[in-house]
C-alpha cells in the first residue's frame, strides 16, 4: 500500500464555494483514515460485498457471521458452501437466491484463475473494472466498495451509495452530487468515508 493510504486525510475542497453545512460535517467528522485491509483475498471481499449489497452494515455482518458459523460447523471453506448442496442452509442465513448465485460466480471465477491479487493490482483501473465487473453480481458498486476498501485508493466516488449520495446533497444543498464531489479530487474516497461517518453519527 501506498504513503497516502497509512495516514489519515481531511478532504479539502479545491478553491470552489462549498455549503457552510458541509464545511462544518467535515468539520465534526476530523481526519479520516483510510480503513485497513484484511488479506483475505479478493474472493472472499467481494462475496462480502454482495452479501451487503442494499443492506445495513448491521444486516449484512449478521448474515455473514451466520454463513461463518456454518462453515464452522460443517468444517468446510466458505467457497465450498456456494453449491447446491447447501443452498437450502445458506439461504436460512438470509442470503437470497440471487446472492448466492452471484457468489457462485465470484468462487467460480477464482477457480478458473480469473481473480488473482496481485494481477488486478497491478491492472490499470479500466481494465480491473472491465475484469470485476464482468461477473455475475459484481456491479458498480460492489465494484466501488473494492477500489476504496481493498484497493485502498484515494480518490473513488461510489454514486451508487444510496446513503453517500444523500448525505452529501443534503449537506451540499446541490441536486447533483458528481460535479461538487469533483472539488474534493484527489481524495474523493475520504470524502464517502466522511459521508458515511455522518451517517454513522446520526449527523
Amino acid at each position: 500500500s501506498s504513503a497516502w493510504s497509512m495516514r489519515a486525510v481531511e478532504p479539502t475542497p479545491s478553491p470552489v464555494r462549498v455549503s457552510e453545512r458541509l464545511t462544518n460535517a467535515l468539520k465534526e467528522v476530523g481526519p479520516i483514515a483510510m480503513p485497513r485491509r484484511k488479506r483475505q483475498g479478493i474472493s472472499l471481499f467481494l462475496a462480502r460485498a454482495v452479501i451487503g449489497q442494499q443492506l445495513s452494515v448491521k444486516a449484512a455482518r449478521s448474515i455473514w457471521t451466520r454463513v461463518e458459523n456454518i462453515s464452522k460447523v460443517k468444517d468446510v471453506p466458505i467457497s465450498d458452501l456456494f453449491v447446491d448442496e447447501f443452498f437450502s442452509e445458506v439461504r436460512g442465513c438470509g442470503v437470497s437466491r440471487q446472492k448466492f448465485t452471484s457468489i457462485t460466480a465470484i468462487w467460480e471465477a477464482e477457480r478458473e484463475g480469473r481473480l488473482c491479487d496481485a494481477e488486478l493490482f497491478t491492472m490499470a483501473e479500466d481494465q480491473r473494472r472491465r475484469k470485476l465487473v464482468a461477473i455475475n453480481g459484481v456491479g458498480s458498486w460492489t465494484y466501488d466498495m473494492a477500489q476504496i476498501f481493498y484497493f485502498r485508493l484515494p480518490d473513488v466516488w461510489p454514486e451508487t451509495d444510496v446513503a453517500v449520495q444523500k448525505t452529501f446533497l443534503r449537506l451540499s444543498g446541490r441536486r447533483s452530487g458528481t460535479r461538487e464531489a469533483e472539488t474534493f479530487s484527489p481524495y474523493r474516497s475520504f470524502l464517502a468515508l466522511s459521508m458515511w461517518r455522518v451517517v454513522d453519527g446520526g449527523r
